[in-house]
């Protein structure tokens, strides 16, 4: 019996927390998202295993960002 409350439990705060569905954008609503955070000329868009990858130029400079499956971007350096 306390497995089994346990085990709901544990199931409920990965549903709530970390399991959430991945945002499905497309190219547009991508680029759009992109540009909203302040980049602009967006090109080169690839689907990899760490997420979506770009080129974009922000403040002058060209950078590589990658939109991971929660829509969160992230420059690589």
């Amino acid at each position: 019996m306390r497995t089994r409350t346990i085990l709901r439990a544990v199931l409920s705060l990965a549903i709530a927390g970390g399991l959430s569905p991945a945002i499905a954008l497309t190219q547009e609503e991508l680029v759009a998202r992109i540009q909203a955070a302040g980049y602009s000329q967006v090109s080169d868009i690839k689907s990899t295993a760490e997420g979506t990858t770009v080129k974009a130029m922000k403040n002058g400079k060209q950078v590589r960002l990658v939109v991971d499956s929660g829509g969160q971007i992230k420059e690589q350096h």
